[in-house]
């Protein structure tokens, strides 16, 4: 670990630093500034296709080269001067302003158009159309491809523990058998569900100018068709077109992608929760790993550290995601500022999502079914046939079925003879008789395994 690492005030720069490299070229300051040039440029090659805007031809093929090879080689050295110009300016998306006409300064063809960079823009212009591309690329690169990843593995543990027969605890208590598979596959089913959800919302951006109405525009070129303009730039950049704003486009769709990934989070620490339970219980064994201590003082521990790491990281992100979804869509009157402050922190949220996503992932690779464990809690439960044996006495028409076996079950266990003494003297025809004293906890799983098969 660099001296950096260990002087970092955020884990995420420190000590989990390589699990959030993804994201770091998208949500840091430079990943920001990046943005903001790409944005800059394709709105000045976008006035310079307009034919309104007389005073500035089209760009030739090499000019437009030369303008987009900016924004897709742009170079921390790059950033490192757009932060002087900004010790200057005391302005960020200014800077970036100064540093294209900086650059250009020299370009024959470029020059005489240097006055239409950030053109009729305000700087929220910028800001927001930088912000959903970062957003946009880190679900598309990062965020989506973990979660299918995570999603696929448990798939596999769905499919392969799908017959596995285990005791149910509702309540904490002792409940109807189900599969591990089964289990498995109802966490497989919320993701995928909440997993489509995040992939399909929109990123909404705009380009309107100071307080939404083209004021600036207009002003200059009346004759052009603004909103037009505006919608086809934003839709180029594979952002939804937000027609109505004040200064700031309003962040309804950044509150959006933040509530879809909190209930990833929130159903990933649900599983987390179940899975520490399970352990505990001896249902399933962790892979020790050579080296490794569990306790700093009892050698025995083999302690569910991922499963901890993970719910902790999840949480942390929640917390903040929540934040965001709740303060980003406010701003006072046409704008203040104090989303500006929120905005820089997303990669935060995000980088512990994915430290977290991350641990999720390690624990899951380190289980193994117990199923000798397993199937003694099952064998130890046979009061947990009381539902199946009811239902059966039901359908036949005996005389008060439920409560026959809640005063043969409730309170205290009963093992497979008085269950079966019991299934022996009520007056069922033969072939159901038979059926219910063939039925074990480990049999009484209903559509367990297929359920699990079919995720």
């Amino acid at each position: 670990m660099s001296d950096a690492q260990l002087l970092a005030l955020s884990p995420l720069d420190g000590r989990y630093a390589g699990k959030v490299d993804a994201l770091r070229p998208i949500f840091s300051e430079f990943g920001l500034i990046k943005a903001r040039v790409r944005v800059e440029v394709e709105w000045l090659l976008a006035l310079g296709r307009e034919p309104g805007v007389v005073e500035l031809d089209a760009f030739s093929d090499s000019a437009t080269s030369r303008l987009r090879d900016l924004a897709s080689t742009f170079s921390v050295a790059d950033a490192a001067r757009v932060k002087a110009i900004e010790s200057t300016t005391n302005h960020d998306v200014k800077a970036v302003e100064y540093f294209i006409k900086e650059r250009f300064a020299e370009d024959v063809e470029l020059r005489p158009a240097l006055e239409f960079v950030h053109f009729a823009c305000t700087s929220e212009d910028i800001n927001n159309l930088s912000y959903a591309l970062m957003l946009n690329e880190a679900r598309q690169t990062v965020l989506l491809p973990t979660l299918d990843t995570l999603i696929a593995h448990l798939q596999g543990m769905a499919h392969a523990h799908a017959g596995l027969s285990m005791l149910s605890r509702t309540h904490g208590q002792t409940a109807s058998p189900t599969t591990v598979g089964k289990e498995i596959a109802n966490v497989v089913a919320r993701l995928r569900r909440q997993r489509d959800v995040l992939a399909a919302l929109p990123m909404p951006g705009k380009l309107n100018g100071a307080v939404g109405n083209y004021n600036a525009h207009v002003a200059s070129y009346p004759e052009v068709d603004w909103p037009a303009l505006s919608r086809a730039f934003v839709t180029s950049l594979g952002l939804d077109w937000q027609a109505y704003t004040t200064q700031i486009e309003p962040h309804d769709g950044i509150a959006e992608l933040c509530d879809a990934h909190k209930r990833i989070n929130t159903i990933a620490i649900d599983l987390c929760r179940d899975l520490w339970g399970y352990i505990s219980l001896g249902y399933f064994k962790q892979a020790v790993k050579a080296g490794e201590v569990g306790s700093s003082t009892m050698p025995h521990k083999v302690n569910p550290i991922d499963f901890e790491n993970a719910e902790g990281n999840l949480g942390i992100a929640n917390a903040l995601l929540e934040h965001f979804a709740a303060k980003l869509p406010i701003s006072r009157w046409q704008r203040d500022l104090t989303d500006s402050t929120v905005l820089r922190a997303l990669g935060t949220a995000f980088g512990h999502t994915l430290v977290g996503l991350d641990a999720l992932l390690r624990g899951l690779r380190k289980l193994t079914a117990n199923p000798e464990r397993i199937a003694a809690d099952l064998d130890a439960s046979w009061e947990v046939l009381a539902e199946a044996v009811q239902t059966v006495m039901r359908r036949h028409g005996l005389p008060s079925p439920y409560e026959q076996l809640k005063a043969l079950t409730r309170g205290h266990g009963i093992d497979a003879a008085a269950m079966r003494a019991f299934i022996a003297t009520l007056a069922l025809p033969d072939d159901e008789r038979q059926r219910l004293l063939d039925m074990t906890p480990a049999s009484y799983t209903g559509l367990a395994e297929q359920l699990a098969r079919g995720i």
